[in-house]
């Protein structure tokens, strides 16, 4: 006889078990990630089979002001099989029990890659004046597993967030990786185009120095984060974010984030910051000065962390999210040119998806949401 499915609160030592099992879970849903988000209620669940541990989440709680509901949210998860026969029955479980937490709607974020688009086809699309964005080119690989996920989201009326630039309001639907499984640094180098392995070549050549920092050197980060925003004008967080996001993940795991400095005769290039979750590795933030930049420290900085990544057994190197772009004039192509000459791949993720629990009250907050 088949045993139910059912979520429940679990510990976050509980929950640390499950992250440290599976081979590669984000760092979004991670029990220290708790510890970062301060601003929303959070909450680890499980799900069981019986009394089995089959999966596990980290749910964040955004109430609104004056109503006693909440926008129940699991970024980058759940941290379950989603190609499990049961997922219907293990979404609905979720549903139940954020619904008895009064949430208002289930946000979810699969983990999972529904399209990927080789450098050489994203090279062919940028060149091709037929071709505005990566939907607008064939892919090279179609997944049967996210494809099958899409439908199941569909099925039990979930709404999927979209976005013309592949951004929403949470997590990107559209992401660059590095496959890593089985490759030696040489194989990744050799993947590289030609000017990705000069710079490396140029970098040792002038002498930039990459060094792994640790919370004291969060400030030096912060300082060219904080120009690169000036420059770039986006809004930067704040360092006591970098810092509570430093200690959470390095108290829970002494190897899951690093900061990166590339430097040259005491002057910083360059600034990463570096998570890893069992195979998986992320480029998180990133940052460089005006000054020196024929140095190329961001180059540095990022095979440094490659080699690190692989050094650490990771199958997968990700730049986290790209746009929604493959057109010469738009002002992010310069950075999807940067990424594509690593020789990775464009990876299209399920995305992000509301399954409403009170329609009216929905209703008014995706309203709101729109004005703003």
């Amino acid at each position: 006889m088949t045993e139910p499915i059912t979520v429940a609160p679990i510990s976050a030592d509980q929950h640390l078990a499950w992250v440290r099992d599976q081979p590669a879970v984000s760092f979004l849903q991670t029990p220290a990630w708790a510890q970062v988000k301060t601003d929303w209620r959070t909450e680890s669940v499980g799900w069981f089979e019986g009394g089995r541990l089959v999966g596990a989440a980290l749910v964040l709680y955004r109430p609104l002001p004056r109503i006693g509901r909440s926008l129940a949210y699991v970024p980058e998860g759940p941290a379950i099989d989603w190609s499990s026969p049961r997922l219907v029955e293990m979404l609905r479980a979720l549903r139940d029990h954020v619904r008895s937490r009064k949430a208002f709607v289930l946000r979810l974020g699969p983990p999972v890659a529904t399209h990927r688009w080789h450098a050489l086809t994203i090279k062919d699309g940028i060149s091709d004046p037929r071709v505005g964005r990566y939907d607008e080119a064939t892919p090279d690989v179609v997944e049967a597993e996210g494809t099958a996920v899409v439908d199941r989201l569909r099925h039990l009326g979930f709404r999927h967030l979209s976005a013309d630039d592949g951004f929403t309001a949470g997590q990107p639907e559209y992401v660059f990786r590095i496959p890593l499984a089985g490759r030696s640094e040489a194989d990744v180098l050799a993947g590289m185009n030609q000017l990705w392995r000069r710079n490396i070549k140029k970098t040792e050549k002038n002498g930039v120095q990459v060094r792994v920092g640790g919370l004291q050197d969060v400030a030096a980060f912060h300082r060219v984060y904080v120009e690169t925003a000036e420059r770039d004008r986006f809004t930067p967080r704040g360092r006591e974010y970098f810092e509570r996001m430093y200690a959470a993940l390095s108290a829970e795991d002494p190897d899951r984030i690093r900061v990166y400095l590339a430097e040259h005769e005491g002057d910083v290039l360059a600034a990463t910051v570096f998570v890893r979750v069992g195979e998986h590795a992320w480029y998180s933030y990133g940052a460089s000065t005006a000054a020196k930049r024929e140095l190329q420290g961001s180059t540095a900085i990022q095979w440094r962390m490659l080699r690190d990544a692989i050094a650490a057994g990771a199958s997968v190197y990700d730049l986290r999210g790209i746009t929604n772009t493959l057109d010469t004039e738009n002002p992010h192509i310069g950075l999807i040119r940067f990424k594509v000459g690593t020789g990775g791949e464009a990876v299209r993720l399920v995305g992000e998806w509301d399954l409403p629990l009170n329609p009216l009250l929905y209703r008014a907050f995706s309203l709101y949401m729109n004005r703003r």
